[in-house]
């Protein structure tokens, strides 16, 4: 069947795309586009397609469409995107591991989050460990992006205690192991932050000039 035949409307349907709902015969046209997709057009060329579930199916096709690219250099491919993440160097893994800083520390410092390091005392905040206990950073293990929490433990079949793998997102940083290039780091973040918030704001000086 050609593409002229299939849509009355005379576009071709490319794949993953959604054509609007048109009344061709009081039926209405879809692209195919897996199984379901497929099995509505081929309602919709029957006109068996009921108005209700053709508003369903193209409400559903319009949630799908995809966002705009902004760079083609950077890519979307999610087998690319799972290999680099999976093999990255350690200078990037530092960077993945951040955890986000509690309430206070965030208020202290204007930072939201930190790469997270050993003697951080932190709290799990999500899964099957989360609760109010806060522990120490005895180790973090890059190699499988996991952290290790003095007090987060398991006993073994064979009797042995051994710390549970955490991973750095499911944690709260509570207290900072603070030195001096720490410092420079927090100071860093603090003032580019605070830089953002004032970026686009006319200042006193400049609305004085402007007025007169």
């Amino acid at each position: 069947m050609t593409p002229s035949a299939a849509y009355p409307s005379g576009g071709a349907c490319k794949r993953g795309a959604a054509i609007p709902p048109q009344a061709a015969g009081g039926a209405i046209q879809l692209c195919s586009q897996g199984m379901g997709h497929r099995f509505l057009s081929a309602l919709a060329r029957q006109g068996r397609l009921t108005s209700r579930l053709a508003r369903a199916s193209s409400e559903y096709f319009r949630r799908q469409t995809v966002a705009m690219k902004f760079n083609p250099f950077v890519t979307s491919d999610r087998s690319k995107n799972r290999k680099r993440h999976f093999n990255a160097p350690s200078h990037v893994r530092r960077k993945i591991m951040s955890s986000p800083l509690s309430k206070e520390l965030r208020q202290k410092y204007n930072v939201r989050s930190m790469p997270i390091r050993k003697d951080d005392e932190v709290q799990v905040v999500r899964g099957h460990y989360k609760g109010q206990q806060i522990g120490k950073v005895v180790q973090v293990y890059r190699k499988k992006y996991v952290i290790y929490i003095e007090r987060v433990q398991r006993e073994k079949a064979n009797g042995t205690t051994v710390h549970v793998g955490i991973h750095p997102s499911k944690v709260v940083i509570t207290r900072l192991k603070l030195d001096k290039d720490r410092k420079k780091i927090l100071e860093r973040k603090a003032k580019s932050r605070q830089v953002g918030k004032e970026k686009g704001k006319y200042k006193e000086e400049l609305i004085e000039k402007m007025q007169e």
